[in-house]
């Protein structure tokens, strides 16, 4: 995957249209544009965002006409692009709407029912609650029978719904040109204004037309983006009705230091075959705008891989209530950072950190000479070796999980169940509190060390429940911290004033974690049906750094497919080998390969090729 500054943009590469956009393209461009980032200086980096932003100014691409503008090597449009290509694009007629409809009747009964419509605004875009889809059939069903006929005797009825569906774009050009009155109007009546007020200004503007525009952005983006120009045929509610609007704003905001934050820490570790980590509940209280970042910590030598590649740190977000799949972190930067960002309604959410074990996998077995963890001095007194207590901070940072360099019981408990299984007992904290001295009830670092010291002495110099517990925390039999990944967890909320992030968790957590991938598939991938068997589709989400590739089987019969990738370049999948095989059960979804980038500074080409095993 090439890094961002070796990467040419669009606008290198493709010539502009000869002349000057109209005002009217500019105003509806700017305005689209100004309800998902924060200045007209940002830019679009993903191809998931530019089709939305088309699709809110009124114009509703293909695929094919998408890719003319974000090629392969596109990494990002800046807002000149952007109305370069709404210059090129044209906007979504009626008629063409009309013909768009027609797709979304699956029973072919002539009639768009309330489910149906329903089915459609619940899988892509920005997803509307059976209230809101609601609305919009009672707002041009004059019968009342619930249902949209698009028969030509009620074809009026139909292209009402197209007419409500196409009249957002007026409403988009009439709020651009409100704010650039207004701003006008403002240095008509304070003159030239400084640096510091221009950018105020800014805010006040992008502010205004966020909360204006919000349930014109709802409407419009869900309706265009399930009636495609493209063949549709494969509509099915697999996201939450509940499901939050990303709104396409998938970059950092640029003033986070102004909004509310709540952290924590946590690790991946290595348990068999399998990888655990720390699941936090995230309740907020307001709807808020929300950024959520993860990225590796640097404790010992955690945080890469052998290769010096960073370790893979994503974050899926779930409904608490019914686990079903919310948000994924799809940006990553440089420095192994990746990024979320989404309006989220108020509630309860469970943040479940992934990692694809890829990059965090168990080291080969090799003959490694055994550090000493303790050494006896005069009159046999036990103490402890530097290399030991050097492993014991870098635990405590680990157990740490709020980072004020003290462990409450909360946190000592968790380490507890990491290392023993066992929570810890109120006999056992009174231990705690008898023999070391803790600052606020809680442990120190000399404390943590001291009751290591004590367990050395308890087993009279026997190391081997020192082993079980650094092998449990991910340390090798060098002291080596290698089979383990901590990880910072952020979460920043715009509007939510006290977000609460907890610790829910210590466990492994793949059937969710398969689930959410199978999901995050569907509503984020392409689509392809395996021409060899019937009701069997193959979803395929790609990005710059990583690709998923998923199994559908929809028969009544079990399936065994080979899903050969080995002709990817510059890739490795969290299976050991690009050539794998899968057994997929009637009527359930299987994850093929998780792939990510052997090398982050070359680019990822990923080549799937399946076929039907016997």
């Amino acid at each position: 995957m090439s890094r961002r500054s070796s990467r040419p943009s669009t606008a290198s590469s493709r010539p502009r249209t000869a002349g000057q956009p109209s005002r009217d393209i500019y105003l509806e461009c700017q305005a689209a544009f100004l309800g998902h980032y924060d200045d007209l200086g940002d830019k679009i980096d993903s191809k998931e965002d530019l089709i939305l932003l088309l699709q809110q100014t009124g114009r509703n691409p293909t695929s094919k006409s998408v890719a003319k503008y974000w090629t392969p090597r596109t990494e990002s449009m800046t807002f000149e692009d952007f109305v370069d290509v709404c210059s090129r694009e044209p906007v979504t007629s009626e008629e063409e709407l009309l013909k768009a409809f027609h797709k979304i009747d699956l029973n072919g009964d002539g009639y768009i029912s309330l489910d149906e419509l329903y089915k459609i605004m619940t899988t892509k875009g920005e997803k509307m609650s059976k209230d809101e889809v609601k609305d919009i059939i009672d707002e041009v069903d004059e019968n009342k029978d619930g249902k949209l006929d698009y028969k030509e005797r009620n074809k009026f009825y139909y292209g009402k719904f197209a007419k409500m569906v196409l009249s957002t774009t007026e409403e988009y050009k009439k709020l651009a040109l409100r704010n650039l009155e207004k701003r006008e109007k403002n240095r008509k009546l304070h003159g030239e204004i400084t640096p510091r007020k221009a950018s105020q200004e800014r805010r006040l503007s992008k502010q205004s037309v966020l909360d204006e525009t919000s349930a014109l952005s709802k409407r419009r983006s869900s309706t265009l983006s399930h009636v495609s120009n493209d063949d549709y045929s494969k509509p099915s509610p697999r996201v939450s009705t509940n499901s939050i609007s990303k709104g396409g704003r998938s970059k950092e905001p640029t003033n986070l230091k102004d909004w509310p934050m709540v952290q924590s820490k946590g690790t991946f570790f290595l348990e068999d075959s399998s990888i655990i980590s720390h699941v936090y509940t995230l309740n907020l209280t307001e709807d808020s705008d929300v950024w959520i970042s993860i990225q590796p910590l640097k404790i010992g030598e955690s945080g890469e891989a052998l290769d010096g590649t960073f370790i893979d740190t994503a974050l899926f977000v779930i409904y608490e209530d019914d686990n079903s799949f919310v948000a994924f972190t799809e940006t990553k930067d440089i420095r192994g950072k990746y990024g979320l960002r989404c309006n989220m309604t108020k509630g309860k959410y469970l943040l479940i950190p992934f990692t694809t074990g890829c990059r965090l996998k168990p080291k080969k077995e090799t003959a490694m000479k055994e550090a000493k963890l303790i050494m006896k001095e005069k009159g046999d007194k036990i103490v402890l070796t530097r290399g030991f207590k050097k492993a014991l901070e870098d635990i405590f940072e680990m157990a740490d999980l709020d980072g004020n360099r003290l462990l409450s019981r909360e946190e000592f408990n968790w380490y507890n169940m990491r290392t023993s299984g066992e929570e810890v007992a109120d006999d056992e904290w009174s231990v705690v509190e008898d023999n070391i001295e803790l600052d606020k009830g809680q442990i120190t670092l000399a404390g943590f060390i001291k009751l290591n010291e004590m367990e050395a002495e308890d087993n009279e110099g026997d190391t081997e429940d020192l082993w079980i517990t650094l092998s449990a925390m991910g340390f090798n039999k060098s002291l080596l911290l290698d089979e383990a990944c901590p990880f910072l967890l952020k979460v920043y909320t715009q509007k939510c004033s006290d977000p609460e992030l907890e610790v829910s968790a210590l466990k492994s957590n793949k059937d969710t974690l398969d689930k959410a991938s199978c999901q995050l598939a569907f509503t984020k991938g392409e689509a392809k049906k395996v021409k060899a068997i019937k009701d069997v589709m193959i979803y395929q989400y790609i990005n710059d750094h990583r690709a998923l590739i998923v199994v559908e089987n929809k028969s009544k019969t079990k399936i065994k497919m080979s899903l050969d990738c080995s002709k990817t370049r510059n890739g490795v999948s969290h299976t050991g080998s690009m050539l794998g095989t899968v057994t997929v059960p009637a009527q359930t979804s299987v994850v093929g390969h998780h792939i990510l980038p052997l090398n982050d500074g070359s680019d990822l080409n990923v080549i799937c090729e399946e076929s039907v095993l016997k």
